[in-house]
């Protein structure tokens, strides 16, 4: 569960929304799967076998429509794209849910109610034994948000229940994995 979580916050540095043809989603979810329980036993050896394991697009986005990831409260069909280095995501997100039981009378927080389509776009890699994802934009409605009005959302909203989550995010990578890689379509990683 930890090696799952740690990956995919790689990859959930964003929020997206489009289905995937349901008769690949059971084998491309399966195929997530499969490699995520081969870096944990991969793991467990005194010294892992350093060969690349490689998560396309295709995989990672069924999985999480697979219903097998809890997403956080409020986030909806989560759909992520790679590109060199770039992780954009795309979420329908219920904003009234996330800041459930908090209140904030400071209107350049307005915007962030209700029902929206979101789009992240953030750089992401890993290296060292160690995960980075660095926030570049997000929109809300095909809208930029302001920098500072994001970094207030989640300084109010998100660091509570997520204190590793910010702008710029640093964490330890499970399993032994060194590095992790966004490439044109897929996450690639490499464990030592």
């Amino acid at each position: 569960m930890k090696i799952r979580l740690a990956i995919l916050a790689l990859l959930i540095c964003s929020f997206p929304a489009m289905p995937i043809a349901a008769l690949s989603n059971s084998a491309s979810a399966a195929a997530t799967q499969k490699k995520l329980d081969y870096l944990q036993k991969n793991a467990a050896l005194a010294k892992p076998d350093p060969k690349p394991t490689t998560f396309t697009e295709q995989e990672v986005n069924a999985y999480f429509a697979s219903g097998q990831v809890k997403l956080p409260q409020g986030v909806q069909s989560l759909k992520l794209q790679g590109q060199a280095d770039v992780i954009t995501g795309t979420a329908r997100v219920d904003f009234d849910q996330i800041k459930a039981g908090q209140r904030n009378s400071n209107p350049l927080l307005s915007m962030f109610s209700g029902l929206h389509d979101v789009v992240v776009v953030a750089h992401a890699r890993g290296m060292n034994h160690t995960g980075y994802v660095q926030v570049d934009s997000a929109s809300l409605n095909g809208v930029e948000i302001p920098r500072f009005a994001l970094e207030m959302f989640v300084e109010k909203y998100l660091r509570p229940k997520y204190p590793n989550v910010g702008m710029n995010s640093q964490f330890a990578l499970p399993a032994k994995i060194d590095t992790a890689t966004v490439g044109q379509h897929e996450l690639t990683v490499v464990q030592k």
